[in-house]
């Protein structure tokens, strides 16, 4: 079994900046040689996720708008005492960290429809890393 490890880096522009790592994800797979296993997609962060959805103005929109109304900012919540970005640890929590994704033949199994993003949360600008592990044979 092999194990090769990539880290991603990139700037955000802010809260519910979403940014597409497919084509970056995809290349990491083909590089990695690795003819059969996982790819493990992951933020290192309390303020960031990594989702899949389809890369479609409109769907974002939704998905942004989804997000302010479930966890809306400014609520009262009691971590805004120490620092105003509660609401962006909330949604992070309910996003998730990461996603893990077959390989087959070399290439990473998504659906047609499914791109894979990085969504910020954080209410400020992030200079932000993920971390791509293909593992297998």
């Amino acid at each position: 079994m092999r194990v090769v490890t990539r880290e991603l880096r990139f700037q955000t522009e802010g809260e519910i900046d979403l940014v597409d790592i497919t084509a970056e994800v995809e290349r990491v797979v083909e590089e990695s040689g690795i003819e059969n296993g996982l790819c493990l997609v992951f933020v290192p962060g309390a303020t960031g996720a990594i989702v899949t959805i389809e890369h479609e103005s409109g769907l974002l929109e939704d998905f942004r708008r989804a997000l302010k109304e479930l966890i809306p900012k400014g609520k009262g919540y009691l971590h805004d005492r120490i620092d105003d970005n509660a609401h962006s640890h909330l949604r992070a929590t309910l996003l998730g960290a990461s996603e893990c994704f077959p390989v087959v033949d070399g290439r990473l199994v998504r659906g047609t429809w499914q791109q894979i993003f990085f969504v910020e949360l954080d209410v400020i600008p992030r200079h932000r890393r993920v971390i791509v592990q293909v593992v297998g044979e």
